[in-house]
């Protein structure tokens, strides 16, 4: 049976349905947001761990020119190491029928007898090609789907200078290529580059590779170091012309997935406390009005005998209730949300199947959370309805005192017209509860900038990249590197207006105990395809005899001017040198036991891909002893001449791959539309329920204060909208105060997640522009005034009588 005090509380919400769902909403979004992002998080994890260990990926990966097929049992020696397992990696250029441009692939070995033992494959349909076949290959499913192939189907391929034509007998997935990124390329595109999987002993005769590899994976033992085993692995390999081992950290796929969960974990700590801490103020300022009102309810149930813990519970069950209901509305749009950027995630990164995890500690969590937040909210409210003595609660609350302000007396309003002035008064009396309902909406601007900056930071991105640094309608890449007649060779290929040289070098950076492996480029002082940027965005002209270097790469591995960087080459010679960053000119230390070589000033140079070093091309070449080489040409060309352009890099033996700028930029702005956009979407969304959920209390709260002396306006004479915009300007007034205060809030959140974001992998510019402000303010101002209009109707339908009979 339902008690007494238990039908005056559903009697209260259903008076107030709108305004506790609209708090309920509140509360949803932020245990949405919570489950949203930390339920993602776990699915995402668990499906790339599961992945991971089914198909066994390598804990390291290395490359090499060339070593014998006995070599991998000296690797499986090495102390740490669990499995090893060696094979054939080269790139290739594809002609696919109907595409005139090339595609670039990486073609790797399968071993003709079983499986792989790393990285083994996903196969979604049909076989793995027969032992020796020359003909025979396995593509991944997401280079399948961009062509329309299936099995059967058939594609050329120009492998060491020879062309082959291939047909396809299974198409499959790889832990190893979950985030398959081309050369140069800033998003996966599946249409440009591909992976082929082919027998082991048919790249062995087609790459002269018999019985020898030039790529090698590792296991760990669970208790195996993996730097000690990277150190070794280097030892052994450095006289097969070795490139530096790493681990799964600086594994291109890896990398980009673990850049992705930072970003949802970063998401996840940000946003929830900012709608749960809303809404507890919603509830607080609620909650203290509807016991204001019951004053004399409380003074009689107390009277007649009701414990002050029933009437404390009575009142947290409206609570209760309300964020019970938003913890539910919250845990089922959370997981609905959840399966579909889960969904989202799993095309874009390659997973064959997909683990969504339902994790009953995050629902309970979300509703502990939601409930603590609520019950704290009120419990001010509460504990005043208790404290209040029988005798007093029957009493009318003393009247507001509406003296002069202080601000009056300085005759600071007299420029205000007196509905204003009432308005201002208002705000002053109760300056502690306006400042909370301006934060809250603060808070919604804040998110709104915290969410659409991304926008501003990506233009600026892909300004930077294709507009002002690399701004080459194509980067031919050699099988290796070339002497500097080759550029004349591509400089007069048809339709090609400019070309340039570079030249990329493998080494190693150390200093004191930092060190990175990363490639020097090498560009001509004249360069205007391709150019270094300096942290002003001006273009460098790189010296002679120097070394820039990105600010990433210099705070990484501490360098300043005057410091001494250590530089082993590895590749070619293998020479070791240390590069001091000073303004000595080129010399020699005697001391150093090595070649040393000092140079001018290192310049620190803006990147936001990876870890950048430069050197003017010939001064690069000096250093390496070699003579003049280039490992590719940066072009323009005539876009009416393409077709025939491609056609003659498509025969050129030494070509390994072409990144195209434009289709880069064209695939990077596809996926930004339908990833980012989404994600913004259910922010803004959120962000306007919020500030309508803000407003409307705010304005429904207000209301209730001011019944009577609305009404008495009305009887006075003033009109439905003349009384309205008293009302009105208080919600357009505090709306307009929390504005500026969102858009500092925003910045800083803004900061902390680009802050957040910053690896080796990328950065993300920290960018604002201004119309990121404008669109905040301008969406939670038309959130404002939708409110407003829906409180409007209860202005309207006043009871002028019933109010003015209020006892005082």
């Amino acid at each position: 049976m339902i008690s007494v005090l238990d039908r005056k509380l559903l009697r209260e919400l259903a008076r107030m349905w709108v305004q506790a769902l609209a708090i309920a909403l509140v509360i949803a979004a932020g245990v949405a947001t919570l489950i949203l992002s930390t339920g993602t998080y776990r699915s995402l994890y668990e499906t790339r761990d599961a992945y991971y260990e089914r198909y066994e990926f390598a804990d390291i990966f290395a490359l090499l020119r060339r070593a014998p097929s006995s070599m991998e049992s000296r690797i499986l020696e090495i102390s740490g190491v669990a499995a090893a397992e060696t094979r054939i990696a080269k790139t290739a250029l594809l002609e696919i029928t109907g595409m005139s441009e090339p595609v670039t692939a990486q073609v790797i070995s399968l071993p003709d007898r079983g499986l792989p033992k790393l990285n083994r494959l996903y196969l979604r349909s049909g076989r793995l090609p027969e032992p020796g076949s020359r003909a025979e290959a396995v593509i991944n499913e997401g280079f399948a789907k961009a062509h329309g192939f299936a099995e059967g189907s058939r594609f050329k391929a120009l492998l060491n200078g020879r062309q082959q034509t291939l047909k396809v007998t299974g198409i499959a997935l790889s832990p190893e290529f979950i985030y398959a990124l081309g050369p140069g390329d800033m998003i996966p595109d599946d249409r440009r580059y591909g992976i082929v999987w082919m027998s082991r002993k048919s790249l062995e005769a087609t790459f002269d590779l018999e019985n020898a590899f030039n790529s090698v994976s590792v296991k760990l033992l669970r208790d195996g170091s993996q730097d000690a085993v990277i150190d070794a692995l280097d030892r052994l390999l450095k006289r097969y012309g070795g490139l530096a081992a790493h681990g799964r950290k600086d594994q291109q796929s890896h990398a980009f997935i673990d850049a992705e969960l930072n970003q949802l974990a970063a998401m996840g700590k940000i946003f929830p406390p900012i709608f749960l801490g809303v809404s507890a103020f919603l509830i607080n300022v609620i909650l203290s009005r509807i016991i204001l009102l019951q004053r004399e309810q409380i003074g009689v149930l107390k009277a007649i005998g009701y414990s002050r813990t029933a009437i404390a519970v009575h009142y947290l069950k409206f609570v209760m209730l309300i964020a019970g209901t938003g913890t539910a509305i919250g845990i089922l749009a959370g997981v609905w949300l959840g399966h579909g950027l889960t969904r989202l995630y799993t095309e874009f990164f390659s997973f064959p199947f997909l683990i969504f995890k339902k994790s009953p500690d995050l629902y309970a969590i979300g509703a502990a959370v939601s409930l603590a937040a609520a019950a704290l909210g009120g419990y001010r409210s509460v504990a005043s309805a208790v404290a209040l003595p029988p005798a007093v609660a029957m009493q009318p609350p003393a009247p507001t005192g509406y003296g002069h302000l202080w601000t009056e007396k300085v005759r600071l309003f007299v420029i205000w017209s007196q509905p204003t002035r009432m308005v201002l008064r208002h705000m002053f009396r109760w300056p502690v509860r306006s400042a909370l309902t301006a934060l809250g909406l603060a808070m919604m601007v804040a998110l709104l900038v915290g969410s659409l900056f991304s926008l501003d930071s990506i233009e600026h991105m892909i300004d930077f990249t294709f507009f002002q640094s690399d701004r080459q309608d194509a980067t031919v890449t050699f099988t290796d590197n070339k002497a500097d007649n080759a550029l004349q060779s591509v400089a007069q290929l048809p339709g090609v207006l400019r070309a340039e040289p570079y030249r990329a070098i493998s080494v190693r950076l150390r200093n004191r105990h930092f060190k990175r492996s990363i490639s020097i480029l090498g560009k001509p002082p004249d360069a205007r395809l391709s150019r270094v940027l300096e942290l002003d965005l001006r273009p460098l002209v790189l010296p002679k005899d120097g070394l820039a270097m990105s600010e990433k790469l210099a705070t990484l591995i501490d360098i300043r001017r005057g410091d001494v960087v250590e530089v082993e080459v590895l590749e070619g010679s293998r020479k070791t040198f240390r590069v001091q960053v000073t303004d000595i000119v080129a010399g020699f230390d005697p001391d150093a036991g090595v070649q040393a070589i000092f140079v001018p000033v290192t310049r620190l140079v803006q990147s936001y891909l990876g870890l950048a070093a430069y050197m003017d091309l010939d001064a690069l070449n000096r250093l390496v002893d070699e003579g003049p080489r280039i490992s590719g040409v940066h072009i323009s060309y005539d876009r009416n001449a393409s077709d025939e352009l491609f056609d003659a890099i498509k025969a050129i033996p030494a070509v390994a791959s072409i990144t195209l700028q434009k289709a880069s930029l064209a695939k990077f702005r596809e996926t930004l539309a339908q990833n980012i956009v989404i994600m913004i979407t259910v922010y803004v969304t959120l962000g306007v329920i919020v500030t309508f959920g803000v407003v409307y209390n705010s304005a429904r709260i207000h209301l209730s204060e001011r019944a009577r002396e609305l009404a008495s306006l009305r009887v006075l004479g003033f009109t439905r909208w003349e009384t309205f915009r008293i009302l009105f300007l208080e919600l357009i007034l505090i709306t307009a105060a929390a504005i500026p205060v969102g858009w500092v809030i925003g910045y800083l959140i803004a900061w902390i997640t680009v802050r957040g974001l910053d690896s080796e992998l990328y950065r993300v510019p920290f960018i604002v522009n201004t119309s990121t402000y404008a669109i905040a303010a301008l969406i939670v101002l038309s959130a404002s005034v939708v409110s407003a209009i829906v409180v409007k109707r209860r202005v309207d339908r006043l009871d002028m009588i019933s109010v003015l009979k209020t006892r005082d």
